[in-house]
């Protein structure tokens, strides 16, 4: 049923990776951003529901899929959401997550878990107000309601989501099965990886197989590979056993949760990034360009690293030499072609996953020590 419900995000990234494309601007990427926090919270959200309440239920399928639904029309309007689809996105935002809640508080009558999805309610129908604001405003305004309805949506979150008459939540509420929270990311993960291959082979399919379309779709594709290898090695696997190990498992699962948004939003620069430069491998290379070449892989080692950090309460130096290294080369690359920036940030993540195998060789694998 998750993994299904997963499905959606395919579309959804590559929607946001569209829109993007299509207006590549510092404005443009900032109300991408504003799209994707809310599309995060709607996955996160239900991920959340099916961790408490079990999915094999014939009433909460029904509920995951009215959740797809929703995500699926905010996805198909994401890239024209600032503009003519804003009051789309919103409502069926906000009717999304309310409706949603409303539907669990009726079934959890008695419920230990009703209180937090009481909280969660609360603080939609808050956020619900500068959502349906900015949908009727024009322009700047929208910009400045939506970001206003995502940081009401998320600055509860570390505040303990305190609600009137309930007060601040306790570490109780917010408790996770450990084995499914990793299973979750895992499978998101995945999904994202798997837009990066979509968008790599529709725009191979429309480029006409030039050799130079095709050099840029076999670095397009090693990028992926490495961005999986480079997940998955160690911290990626022992995600589970870092909560069930650590003395604030909300701590942990929280750090995980921020670390793959920005995993995630550096997929979505990724994917910007590879479709471009598959279109025009030699073409004109401005600092928007080299932004999502080189930043897309920079914000993945951003979120790779807190969550090695989550996992194992450091992080690897290759890690910080890597960031090091797509900084320092960022300027020398709009001098170079598309296909070149792209090159080098692949030997980038090339060198980061062969450090990691030779670091691990002959080694006993590392248990996780999470930060207390």
């Amino acid at each position: 049923m998750e993994l299904f419900f997963d499905l959606v995000f395919v579309l959804a990234l590559a929607r946001l990776s569209h829109g993007l494309v299509e207006h590549l601007t510092w404005s443009d990427a900032f109300q991408t951003l504003v799209l994707l926090l809310a599309l995060w919270q709607v996955w996160a959200r239900t991920a959340g529901l099916t961790d408490r309440l079990d999915p094999k239920q014939p009433l909460i399928q029904v509920l995951v899929m009215a959740t797809m639904f929703g995500a699926l029309v905010m996805a198909a309007a994401a890239p024209e959401a600032f503009r003519e689809r804003g009051l789309l996105f919103a409502g069926v935002y906000v009717a999304t997550e309310i409706g949603r809640s409303i539907v669990v508080v009726l079934l959890l009558s008695g419920h230990e878990a009703r209180r937090l999805f009481i909280r969660l309610l609360f603080w939609s129908g808050v956020s619900a107000v500068p959502w349906i604001a900015g949908a009727v405003a024009q322009d700047t305004a929208r910009a400045v309601l939506w970001t206003l309805a995502v940081a009401v949506e998320y600055a509860p979150i570390a505040l303990g989501f305190p609600t009137p008459r309930l007060g601040r939540a306790s570490p109780a509420d917010f408790e996770v099965s450990s084995e499914h929270l990793a299973e979750r990311f895992q499978q998101l993960f995945i999904i994202a990886l798997g837009e990066l291959i979509l968008i790599t082979g529709l725009t191979l399919g429309g480029s006409g197989f030039g050799a130079d379309s095709i050099a840029a779709t076999a670095i397009a594709f090693a990028t992926t590979a490495l961005l999986w290898r480079i997940y998955i090695h160690r911290a990626g696997q022992l995600l589970a056993e870092a909560i069930a190990a650590a003395s604030d498992p909300v701590r942990v699962s929280t750090l995980a949760v921020h670390a793959h948004l920005v995993m995630v939003a550096g997929i979505i620069a990724i994917a910007v990034g590879d479709e471009l430069v598959i279109e025009h491998p030699f073409g004109h290379t401005d600092p928007a360009l080299i932004a999502v070449i080189l930043g897309g892989p920079a914000l993945f080692l951003a979120g790779r690293a807190l969550f090695e950090y989550g996992v194992f309460s450091r992080v690897s130096r290759n890690r910080l030499i890597g960031l090091g290294l797509l900084a320092a080369i960022s300027p020398t690359m709009i001098f170079l072609p598309p296909l070149v920036a792209a090159a080098a940030g692949a030997l980038v993540l090339a060198g980061i996953a062969v450090t990691d195998a030779a670091r691990a060789r002959g080694r006993p694998p590392e248990p996780p020590s999470p930060p207390r």
